[in-house]
């Protein structure tokens, strides 16, 4: 007998899972797993190589587990969750996922399809009404491509589309359904054995394209580049820093999601694009689906807008109207590059324009660090805390690599961040409890490196802490988590204002949906599942707390501070 015959479906299955270079298989297990339980118990007695299986008792924390491993990583990793109660339960964060172009195979058990006949035939009164008519469609529309597995194929064959789809640019989650009896089935041999590197080979920009996004910046007076994400890719990141550095271009990291330029880069004119987009005759966009708001950021007259990326329309957006003179398609790494080529050749004879636009944005970055040394002299004695100042501390303590989880917690213009792939901003999506699973993910993935989880309480609640602190302490991921505590929603309340600036709701002493007291003592949730907490109310608690909880991670243990912080609405 060969070993093909003598393997399940699902021996299969994960065993190609690994052939590919998948290391983790995130789970929370149901009725549907038998097979999977099965083939997992089989596997020390083979020399067959599976995925290291992690139990995670919430699929929204799987899910942004694997978000978070990849943004650090760069590799995918699975999801496999119950039937439709389990994808039910993840589609949040998988909306988070599919908005910030993360490849996560999500798999889930389906309902057994048969009720006699088989082994794994229907046994339980939930296999009848757990089957959907389309469990696809539950996910559809935030996923690349959705498939179930049937009888007779070769599972290689099927988790191969699933990661060659999710690593194509522009990169995204899959998902697949997997039949009980399916997996239970006999193997079946897939025709080829080919193991090849994951996704399709990303698109080349147009030479031509760019020659004509070089010559609309060599024109420009003042030439701007916008990114969000860029620097995900770090070979990115440094190109854009020679490029900006070489031509005294500044760059703007609008709505953050990736850290792409050095704080201290002398072309890192910060994250908030209002003031020099005004001023700013070409503007290069990339890997940015929301580079400025275009009812709070007008363009200056006759601007040219060149949007670069995988993707530069961004149609799985169903509504997106921003200026574009110019969409070029490509990685943005490979464009970056043939950019600044394009660039030496068109200003050509500009030195002394670049040299003096090099002074000018010297000085407005100087002016620009010098406004927040200020701000932070101003408000380090308020009590209750301001998120300016809990950043500026971490900053005097972290260490230089280390990798900041930001879910509503922290200013973003307030850290300091040099290294690559060392911040991780939250989804467009806006589904709350990224933060969380998010820096399990990166612990996961850079275990040597400190890792801050940064959320605010509202972001604390959505997370499932009870499931992020149990996965912390079982894996051995010791992590900082600070929640940045308003006691509000402060984006609901925020948003009241911007709308009706002068409404009733805006005078009133307590906002209606807004309030979150009485506030939990969530630091006992830390000391509960084997970490330390500690609650912070005043500025002159802040550093030595800090200071414990460093030693405690440092140590081993993971840690959390509840930190009292203002309300900025």
């Amino acid at each position: 007998m060969t070993d093909i015959a003598a393997r399940m479906t699902a021996e299969s299955f994960l065993s190609r899972l690994a052939d590919r270079g998948v290391e983790y298989l995130l789970a929370n297990a149901g009725t549907d797993f038998a097979p999977i339980i099965e083939a997992l118990s089989r596997n020390p007695g083979s020399n067959r190589k599976y995925p290291r299986v992690i139990t995670v008792p919430h699929e929204n924390v799987a899910v942004a587990m694997a978000h978070g491993y990849y943004r650090v990583s760069g590799k995918p990793a699975m999801v496999m969750v119950h039937v439709t109660v389990g994808t039910a339960n993840a589609v949040c964060a998988l909306m988070n996922a599919a908005r910030d172009n993360v490849p996560i195979i999500l798999g889930a058990g389906r309902t057994p399809l048969t009720e006699t006949g088989h082994a794994a035939s229907r046994n339980r009164s939930i296999h009848w009404g757990q089957e959907m008519f389309d469990q696809g469609g539950l996910v559809r529309e935030f996923v690349k491509w959705d498939y179930e597995l049937r009888a007779g194929q070769p599972a290689e064959s099927v988790v191969d589309r699933a990661l060659d789809i999710a690593m194509s640019e522009p990169c995204g989650p899959v998902y697949l359904t997997l039949p009980r009896e399916v997996l239970a089935n006999p193997a079946v041999a897939p025709r080829r054995d080919t193991v090849r590197p994951l996704g399709a080979s990303a698109a080349a920009p147009s030479s031509e394209a760019v020659e004509r996004a070089a010559a609309m910046l060599a024109a420009a007076e003042l030439p701007l580049i916008l990114t969000s994400s860029a620097g995900r890719n770090p070979a990115a990141m440094t190109a854009l820093a020679a490029l900006a550095e070489e031509f005294a271009i500044p760059v703007v990291q609008s709505e953050a999601r990736d850290i792409s330029l050095p704080t201290d880069h002398p072309m890192c004119l910060g994250f908030d694009p209002a003031a020099l987009l005004a001023k700013a005759d070409a503007v290069a966009v990339f890997d940015s689906a929301v580079p400025w708001i275009p009812r709070l950021h007008p363009l200056k007259p006759a601007a040219k807008v060149i949007c670069f990326g995988p993707d530069p329309l961004f149609t799985r957006y169903p509504f997106r109207e921003f200026e574009a003179d110019l969409l070029v398609t490509g990685e943005s790494s490979a464009a970056l590059m043939m950019l600044r080529e394009s660039l030496a050749e068109a200003m050509r004879g500009h030195t002394t324009a670049i040299e003096l636009r090099r002074k000018a944005l010297s000085e407005v970055r100087q002016e620009m660090i010098a406004r927040r040394m200020k701000m932070i002299a101003q408000v380090k004695d308020q009590t209750p805390i301001h998120p300016l100042y809990l950043a500026h501390c971490l900053n005097e303590l972290k260490a230089k690599d280390a990798i900041i989880v930001n879910e509503l917690g922290l200013p973003v213009g307030g850290l300091d961040l040099t290294t690559p792939r060392s911040y991780l901003g939250s989804s467009l999506a806006g589904g709350l409890g990224f933060g969380l699973g998010g820096g399990l993910g990166a612990k996961l993935a850079a275990p040597e490196r400190e890792v801050i989880t940064a959320v605010g309480d509202g972001s604390y609640y959505f997370g499932n802490p009870l499931a992020y602190h149990y996965v912390a302490r079982a894996e051995k991921l010791p992590a900082l988590t600070i929640i940045a505590n308003n006691h509000a929603w402060h984006a609901v309340l925020q948003a009241t204002r911007d709308v009706y600036p002068d409404g009733y709701a805006a005078k009133a002493n307590t906002m209606p949906l807004v309030d979150l007291n009485p506030a939990p003592d969530f630091e006992m949730v830390a000391e509960a599942c084997g970490g330390t907490g500690e609650k912070v109310t005043g500025p002159e608690q802040l550093m030595p707390a800090l200071r414990r909880a460093f030693d405690a991670v440092r140590s081993g243990t993971p840690a959390l501070l509840n930190v009292t912080t203002q309300n900025r609405g």
